[in-house]
């Protein structure tokens, strides 16, 4: 989705990640020309050394109709130069409607249509959405794959994907480097409190040990695989005890610098009134306050309610301090003062977003 001032660039990425050992290259229409692009990769490749063994994943946006979607699958053929997707995901699982529309609409209709024409091997999808969606679709038997947020700073869905793997489902994580919290280039304290080994790295390999082992790297220039290549090489435990005891060591740093207002993940106190989303944002004040993370928490804030449904509509502004979290929050949290400081901390001018 990065590599897409030129069709260079997208080959030079290409060829890189598949120096790499990469095997699987997931796209999207959404994507501007990233598609196109990596079908001229694909075919230049294809030219030269002959075929070759690749995954290739794309998605479609929810609520489209059938015909609109028919159409739009069969351009997403034409671009990649293919006769058969491998993966066909829905690009934004993001709320009930839009899983009413792959179970039981016009998306229904459309992945089964999909499937018995032989266009695409399976069907699959991401999510930025609540838990409870998540857990609907991989229940429903409809999904052989899914795309979720699983980071090490973030590992609120890793019971969900590890589940899911179990039932034979497959999982890819969605940018642990970037929306992982901007790893590719850490703040000095987070770098400090991992050394002598990068935060993107330990991210890299918490992932991979827990069982996770499609990671979506986003690179935008070929030495952004650089670690993918290096990381082939290794057999064996991802985590050593010298990773594992880094690992603590910076959760336990982040830990001391927030002291007794460190928000647990534990989503006790929802539901909110206000529709607050109180883990979240204690989330990204963690990484601010605990990791150093600042500009990476601040921009996430500042995508609340810009993001449509790709991410979240009520900023800590909307807390009005009625005190129903309160007793229900099981390490004591003045959540209420806690939500104002974050507000105060990383409420600033508004960024544009990669995409839309």
């Amino acid at each position: 989705m990065r590599a897409t001032t030129s069709p260079q660039q997208m080959a030079e990425v290409l060829d890189a990640a598949l120096a790499a050992g990469i095997n699987h290259i997931e796209t999207a229409p959404a994507y501007g020309p990233a598609e196109a692009f990596l079908g001229e990769a694909l075919s230049a490749r294809r030219q030269r050394h002959g075929p070759e063994e690749l995954v290739i994943t794309s998605k479609l946006l929810p609520e489209i109709g059938f015909e609109d979607g028919k159409t739009q699958l069969l351009g997403i053929l034409q671009r990649l130069g293919l006769t058969r997707l491998d993966n066909l995901a829905v690009h934004g699982l993001n709320r009930p409607d839009h899983l009413d529309w792959a179970l039981k609409g016009a998306g229904a209709e459309l992945l089964q249509w999909a499937l018995g024409e032989g266009l695409v091997t399976q069907v699959g999808f991401s999510s930025h959405g609540e838990l409870g969606i998540i857990e609907t679709a991989l229940a429903s038997g409809r999904f052989n794959f899914c795309s979720l947020h699983l980071h090490w700073f973030d590992q609120t869905r890793l019971p969900l994907a590890q589940a899911a793997l179990r039932e034979g489902i497959g999982v890819l994580a969605i940018s642990p480097a970037d929306k992982g919290g901007r790893l590719y280039a850490p703040p000095e304290q987070l770098r400090a409190d991992c050394d002598p080994f990068e935060p993107l790295e330990l991210a890299y390999r918490f992932l991979l040990d827990a069982g996770i082992s499609s990671l979506t790297l986003g690179a935008a220039q070929a030495s952004d695989l650089a670690l993918a290549h290096r990381l082939r090489s290794e057999q064996g435990s991802w985590l050593r005890d010298s990773h594992r005891q880094v690992l603590e060591r910076a959760w336990e740093a982040g830990q001391t610098r927030l002291a007794a207002t460190a928000c647990q993940q534990c989503r006790a106190c929802l539901p909110c009134p206000n529709e607050v989303p109180i883990p979240e944002l204690l989330r990204l004040r963690n990484l601010d306050l605990g990791h150093g993370m600042s500009a990476f928490a601040q921009e996430r804030y500042n995508l609340i309610g810009r993001a449509g449904h790709w991410w979240e509509s009520v900023n800590a502004s909307a807390c009005e301090a009625c005190g129903d979290c309160l007793p229900r929050c099981p390490y004591d949290l003045p959540i209420p003062e806690l939500l104002a400081e974050t507000h105060q901390r990383l409420a600033a001018a508004p960024r544009r977003r990669l995409w839309g």
